[in-house]
């Protein structure tokens, strides 16, 4: 009996109250998102062989918001006894009045009898993939809707302009990539383009605090969303503190670095792996500060962010405009040593490491509850902030290496040190300025994010509930900004921050790859997550018997016929899996082909080939099937391919980085999942949840089984039910 149009279903076995033969009810439980203990059928067990014969509709309280679907009462005739083995699936026991119902989850069957192991076990893995239902309106928050898309707008800009333009530019011209410096930026900007993308769809949809980590939980799972949370963590709190560090560095430097000094001379020299060479306690100070401004309210860093913002962006152009008129183009020759001296390799991996450097707009995401009107101003700041963003970056990194040769920049200072070498020495000081207000704009961005995407997972009952705890005056998280201010604070008075930013980076490369694979999984859902948007509807169609997403469009059946037999959802979480593998696959060849695995040219070029060959294959799957269509919210185009090249390019970047940083990833992952099986599965909304729907079913069948009494004694008075018990 299974079919395109199944519904999933959960058994329910409770022996609540005694029934006419002294045996217990039987509840089928329509699994639909929103309808747990909503849609019913029930069965009384009475009799051991495996016949069913309908009977009379049950008497229904509707106030119970217990209905159910089908008018039939079915009396399943099953054995019970300490032997009894597993229940068996629904289409082996119900005939053609139930042909809605799949088969038997197992879910709920912990008060079924003769439970095996491996039923538990996908129960268990079911907790693990349970995505959010956001049933409640998306516009209700504790928290205060103040900022308009100007705001977010600054806010982006100022959490992705700092240490990346200041300090990494000379870094990667000088280390990595030569003038192709901008190259590797415009290679980094295309990829978040892609990611920015997939963020705008998600944050008019779901408008809610949370960033990647609540896209990722409402499509993917749980485990996956904590993950993701967990990660954007640990990158908040490296990217403030090496922040602060680079903001400590340049106020030392216009104080004639007396401030290192005299720390070094009373303390001494640190030489311990990891540990910075003394402790920085400026920046310890100005992490605690910005703590403080942000701790007020969002409405008060916001200000704080304009003004500093105002400063960097006036000394943005500055730089730009001085720097062509200094430029000398002979500093690009092969006389310097030409454009890409470091070669293709060079410019992928100064990509890969820049590429952190463009997260900004995740933080307007993760603000989207305190916007004004997050369905319009999300998609609109984060656009604008990316565009303006990505010129900046490519702007400066071109006059950088166009004022002093590439081989000549101060890796630390590059952009003040190309303008004192050129005798402008008052410029240099400007530019110090303009650093000192970008660095602390990133800052006060990073404290005023993180708080919000623990607090988030905190609300969801995934970490430490004490994280959710708002204040009732300003309407922030403080209990977040406290503690995860000092931590921060502590990070950046001790490490050494710099073996990090690789870190950092495929913290973020991982982050935007779960965002495009949720975009897919999103767009072809049939049970999207709730929001105020109203419903979706197929692309291309508009009318009510239209196939659903997921299923095989109606066009494409007479030759794709095989993928028809599918169930909804089966074939396109299938090719989405196979996408997701053969990107991975091109990628470790296009990679490693021919340096750490050895092939030879033939067998390197079959296996592009055959990748190439599955990962556009899978493709083709993807767009053979339904989607969702919105009229009324921004939605990501040409689904599945730009979302799937985001992935392909995030993991040929992630697989730039070293293996230390592979190693420092994996060890902070098992680090996260002791913390999740250890607290988030147990705790879990989702999980009280499912725990409250039982407990309503449970008081459901109690007043369900007082109801049947007096019609299951009058059954068992029937000649032909007595005559069928004897015979068996």
């Amino acid at each position: 009996m299974s079919g395109p149009d199944m519904t999933p279903i959960t058994v329910l076995v409770g022996s609540i109250l005694p029934t006419s033969q002294g045996l217990p009810l039987v509840c089928i439980l329509d699994k639909t998102p929103g309808n747990l203990a909503r849609t019913c059928f029930w069965f009384e067990l009475t009799s051991p062989d495996l016949t069913w014969e309908p009977q009379s509709t049950p008497p229904v309280d509707s106030n119970k918001g217990v209905c159910p679907r089908s008018h039939l009462f079915l009396r399943l005739h099953f054995a019970l006894t300490s032997q009894c083995g597993p229940l068996r699936r629904a289409e082996d026991l119900l005939q053609e009045p139930c042909q809605q119902l799949a088969w038997c989850s197992p879910q709920l069957l912990t008060m079924a009898w003769g439970l095996p192991s491996s039923t538990s076990l996908v129960c268990f893995c079911q907790k693990l993939n349970r995505v959010k239902q956001l049933e409640e309106s998306t516009t209700e928050t504790s928290l205060q809707r103040c900022l308009a898309t100007l705001d977010l707008t600054l806010l982006g800009v100022g959490a992705t302009v700092g240490s990346g333009l200041y300090v990494l530019t000379g870094t990667m011209a000088k280390e990595m990539t030569g003038p192709a410096v901008l190259v590797s930026f415009s290679i980094a900007a295309m990829a978040s383009l892609l990611a920015a993308l997939c963020y705008v769809e998600f944050g008019a949809r779901v408008p809610r605090t949370g960033s990647a980590y609540l896209f990722t939980y409402v499509s993917l799972g749980e485990l996956w969303a904590f993950l993701i949370g967990w990660n954007e963590l640990l990158g908040y709190l490296i990217g403030g503190a090496s922040v602060a560090r680079a903001s400590s560095s340049y106020l030392d430097a216009i104080f004639s670095h007396r401030i290192r000094n005299f720390t070094m001379a009373h303390l001494g020299i640190w030489q311990v792996p990891f540990l910075a060479q003394y402790p920085d306690f400026l920046a310890a100070g100005v992490i605690l500060l910005a703590s403080t401004f942000v701790s007020c309210g969002a409405r008060v860093s916001s200000w704080l962010n304009h003004v500093l913002l105002a400063i960097n962006l006036l000394v943005i152009l500055f730089i730009i405009i001085l720097g062509f008129v200094l430029a000398r183009p002979h500093n690009w020759s092969a006389d310097e040593g030409g454009f890409a001296p470091f070669g293709f390799s060079g410019i992928m991996a100064g990509a890969a490491t820049c590429f952190y450097a463009f997260l900004g707009f995740g933080v307007i995401a993760a603000s989207s509850e305190e916007a004004q009107n997050p369905k319009r101003a999300v998609p609109m700041a984060i656009i604008i902030t990316l565009g303006l963003v990505a010129v900046a970056y490519i702007l400066v990194s071109t006059v950088l290496t166009l004022i002093v040769p590439w081989h000549s920049l101060d890796p630390d200072s590059a952009l003040a040190d190309a303008f004192y070498q050129r005798g402008y020495s008052w410029a240099a000081f400007i530019v110090a300025a303009g650093a000192i207000c970008a660095m602390n704009t990133v800052l006060l961005s990073d404290i005023f994010t993180l708080p919000r995407i623990v607090y988030s997972m905190a609300s969801d009952g995934l970490f430490f509930q004490v994280f959710a705890h708002v204040h009732p005056r300003t309407k922030v998280p403080i209990v977040g900004i406290l503690v995860l201010g000092v931590l921060m604070a502590f990070l950046a008075l001790l490490l050494d921050l710099q073996t990090l930013v690789q870190f950092w980076s495929i913290t973020v490369l991982l982050t935007f790859t779960f965002v495009g694979t949720s975009i897919i999984v999103l767009r072809f859902d049939n049970s999207p997550p709730a929001s105020s948007l109203g419903p979706a509807i197929p692309v291309g169609t508009e009318q009510a018997s239209a196939p659903e997403p997921g299923q095989l469009r109606p066009a494409l059946r007479p030759y794709l016929g095989f993928l028809g037999g599918c169930r909804p959802g089966a074939a396109v979480a299938w090719a989405l899996g196979v996408l997701v593998s053969s990107a991975i696959t091109l990628d470790c060849v296009l990679v490693f082909g021919t340096s750490a695995l050895h092939l030879p040219p033939w067998g390197h070029t079959l296996l592009l080939l055959l990748s190439s060959v599955v990962f556009l294959l899978s493709l083709l799957v993807l767009w053979a099937h339904q989607q969702q269509h919105r009229e009324d919210a921004f939605q990501v185009p040409m689904v599945p391919l730009t979302p799937a090249l985001s992935i392909l390019l995030n993991v040929f970047l992630m697989l730039q980085m070293n293996y230390l940083t592979w190693l420092r990833l994996s060890i902070w992952l098992l680090i996260g999942l002791m913390v999740y099986f250890g607290y988030g599965i147990w705790h879990s909304k989702e999980n009280q949840r499912e725990m409250l729907g039982l407990t309503a079913v449970r008081g459901g069948l109690e007043e369900m089984a007082q109801a049947l009494q007096p019609l299951s004694q009058a059954l068992a008075q029937e000649p032909g039910h007595t005559e069928q018990h004897a015979s068996a």
